[in-house]
């Protein structure tokens, strides 16, 4: 198996990391994020902007990035859990709360106590309210109807008889019907029709839960790619998500051609470096042989880390080179093939080098996308996947020039 050569000539030997770096490190920009919310609100406006924190903030931390979002500009914050909701509420964060994704466990009476916001797609509707009895103030509710994705919301057939129980339970002072939404599934190939039958699916739900008598604060459709492409898609209230963590859902447009800042850099350090015989097998499988006379270098990050085992190919950044990882990607570490660099001559070492996995792609560095194609999956995974196991350091947590942290 052959890998396309480095994007560069490895000449000199890089500066080590000071002795307190880290030996492996997600690091998080907020300034980004900030930049990102700016950026995707201006957009949108008029209409507010959800900052979508579910899953960890996309592996980003879920906390620190609410807090930069609110910060910028951000209106409102989304979760799919309302275990994710209530670890916000419970870090101080006050800011218009929603979690929609349920099952029969969820907590809903913490989640009506915390004054959170609830999704509701239907078989929700009778646990929310048992939910409001027991706590005795009324649940926040946005009814959710199935425009054409298939996953959760009301089918059209059933959404008129949600819509009126909702209404029922609200004349009864248990909820109140603060928000009406869909979620869109094709909104990042721009030219699909079905886009817009989905609009027109959602305008028929407003229009049957205005007929009802139901007055939401915010309608919301829209999530990135929307937001970006369709702006008669924006009503009330955007959600965004990866576009809030800087990252394209187009495919052939890059982050910078959007305006937008990628805010997670990966980066460990050169765990080992040696000279090998040409016809040297590397890793399980022994997939790939030195062509030559060369040197490997020893990445320890592996798929516990998040990497995908799959992605051989996907690029390692050394000394200012983009090296393809060559042979299968283990549990802890992966290999990278140097070219001859002759260490045991007094060749220049990467031992303890700076190794980036991907970061915001300047001077032709390695970025999620480029992983996301060895991987054959998309970006969202790629910085989602990134395990526990490598640290998150924040940067710029404190906006330029000083600011509020919420």
């Amino acid at each position: 198996m052959t890998y396309p050569a480095a994007t560069g000539d490895f000449r000199s030997a890089p500066q080590v990391p000071p002795a307190y770096a880290e030996e492996r490190s997600a690091i998080i920009d907020l300034e980004a994020i900030r930049h990102n919310v700016r950026r995707l609100a201006a957009v949108a406006s008029p209409a507010q902007v959800m900052a979508v924190v579910k899953a960890d903030a996309y592996g980003h931390g879920a906390v620190p990035v609410a807090r930069a979002a609110l910060s910028a500009g951000a209106n409102w914050l989304g979760t799919a859990h309302i275990s994710e909701a209530l670890a916000l509420r419970a870090a101080g964060i006050e800011a218009p709360l929603l979690a929609w994704l349920h099952t029969p466990e969820s907590n809903f009476a913490a989640a009506v106590a915390a004054g959170i916001d609830i999704g509701c797609s239907g078989w929700e509707l009778e646990r929310i309210v048992a939910a409001a009895r027991e706590q005795e103030r009324p649940a926040r509710v946005h009814l959710k109807v199935d425009t054409g994705l298939g996953r959760n919301g009301a089918t059209l057939d059933a959404w008129d008889s949600l819509v009126g129980e909702a209404m029922d339970f609200q004349d009864q002072g248990l909820l109140r019907v603060v928000g009406i939404f869909s979620h869109l599934a094709v909104a990042d190939e721009p030219e699909r029709p079905e886009t817009d039958e989905q609009l027109a699916a959602f305008r028929e739900a407003l229009a049957i839960a205005q007929d009802a008598g139901v007055d939401p604060e915010v309608r919301h459709l829209a999530n990135t790619p929307a937001t970006l492409s369709r702006p008669d898609t924006h009503f009330d209230l955007v959600r965004v998500g990866l576009g809030l963590y800087g990252l394209s859902p187009f495919d052939g447009q890059s982050p910078d051609e959007l305006g937008l800042r990628p805010a997670m850099t990966v980066r460990t350090v050169v765990s080992h470096c040696k000279d090998v015989p040409a016809g040297q097998g590397v890793s399980y499988g022994l997939n790939y042989r030195t062509g030559g006379t060369s040197t490997l270098g020893l990445i320890p990050l592996g798929y516990a880390d998040g990497v995908p085992r799959i992605a051989t190919g996907g690029p390692v950044r050394v000394g200012g080179v983009n090296y393809p990882v060559v042979g299968r990607i283990a549990m802890d570490q992966m290999v990278i093939d140097l070219g001859p660099l002759n260490v045991s001559a007094g060749g220049p070492s990467v031992l303890g080098a700076e190794a980036v996995l991907f970061g915001n792609g300047d001077d032709g560095g390695p970025t999620a996308e480029d992983w996301a194609r060895a991987a054959g999956t998309n970006n969202y995974e790629i910085v989602t996947r990134i395990s526990p196991r490598v640290p998150r350091r924040y940067i710029n947590e404190e906006p330029a020039g000083g600011g509020p942290r919420l």
